[in-house]
């Protein structure tokens, strides 16, 4: 995938992820943007290491948008954490 798709993968799967989480996230549409990024290489890395196959084929494969928004949804729920601990 290219950098653009990165990019769009990363703003669709960031905001699922704040979607489905529920609760005030910290951040705008560039912390939505870099959350889904690494969420979704974060997601594709896990696949890889717990399950063993290659989830991150491309664009357009459901394996690629399940892996980037649990990797969003867990890199989000992780900086709410320290978010939320530097706040108190």
């Amino acid at each position: 995938m290219g950098i653009i798709a990165w990019i769009l993968l990363g703003l669709l799967a960031g905001a699922i992820a704040k979607a489905v989480t529920p609760g005030r996230d910290p951040g705008g549409c560039l912390a939505t943007v870099l959350i889904g990024v690494v969420g979704a290489v974060l997601g594709g890395w896990l696949g890889k290491v717990l399950f063993g196959v290659d989830s991150i084929d491309g664009f357009f494969h459901l394996s690629t948008w399940i892996a980037a928004v649990a990797g969003s949804v867990l890199l989000l729920l992780v900086y709410r954490l320290v978010a939320g601990r530097r706040s108190h």
